[in-house]
């Protein structure tokens, strides 16, 4: 790694940091707030798939800590078990917004559907593009084309989190619309599910320019090292 892109990656780091420090400070300050409707995460997810006329989809509670997602594979809307069993604020925002990504499915959203098709790609690149990356570095001069290919397989995890913003963006657009107009939150609660769920999404924003300038980095070393060998 280049003392170029070692500072990028300790300045997004540092950034990533300090934003899930105020992520989990904000779920943990709204996770003790009462939910005046006395719904509990699994309920506010079933509440919201039956609503959205989604019947196929499942809500299960799964271990760990904000480890909430939507798993389009097999229709599952897995909740962590403060989530699941939580009559909270946070539990109430998180489990509509995996929601939100489950109605994406059910109305064939296309960034999502863009985002699934990518997964087996990026899984794949995610094994080798380190290694790649790190004797294309060391080879730049010799042999370039072993770091453009490192770059195309980065390129993919770029473009992967490119793509999630839209995703999570709109996951969280239709959640709290959800949350308001069926005053699953009162006018008090509203904005605080709003505030939670935009931390949520900074850190797709930051992973995302993380990855972009990571990206350039690596493509500003590999022109520099074809001129040189030139």
């Amino acid at each position: 790694m280049t003392p170029s892109i070692l500072i990028v990656s300790l300045v997004f780091l540092g950034i990533s940091m300090l934003v899930s420090g105020v992520l989990k400070s904000k779920f943990n300050s709204y996770a003790k707030i009462r939910l005046s409707s006395g719904l509990t995460g699994s309920e506010v997810a079933r509440k919201m798939l039956r609503d959205n006329g989604i019947y196929d989809v499942q809500v299960v509670s799964v271990d760990g800590f904000l480890s909430d997602h939507y798993n389009p594979a097999n229709k599952t809307v897995n909740l962590s078990p403060d989530v699941y069993n939580g009559v909270s604020i946070s539990a109430a925002a998180v489990a509509a917004h995996e929601c939100g990504h489950a109605v994406q499915h059910a109305t064939q959203y296309p960034w999502l559907n863009m985002r699934s098709k990518l997964v087996p790609a990026v899984q794949l690149s995610a094994n080798l593009v380190n290694w790649v990356l790190l004797v294309g570095v060391i080879m730049v001069q010799t042999f370039p084309q072993l770091l453009l290919v490192g770059i195309i397989l980065f390129a993919l995890t770029t473009l992967f989190s490119v793509i999630t913003l839209p995703v999570e963006f709109d996951a969280s657009k239709r959640a709290l619309a959800w949350l308001q107009q069926t005053n699953v939150t009162t006018a008090q609660e509203y904005p605080k599910a709003k505030d939670a769920l935009k931390w949520a999404a900074t850190t797709y924003v930051v992973a995302a320019l993380a990855s972009i300038a990571t990206l350039v980095q690596y493509i500003l070393i590999f022109l520099g090292g074809s001129r040189n060998r030139d």
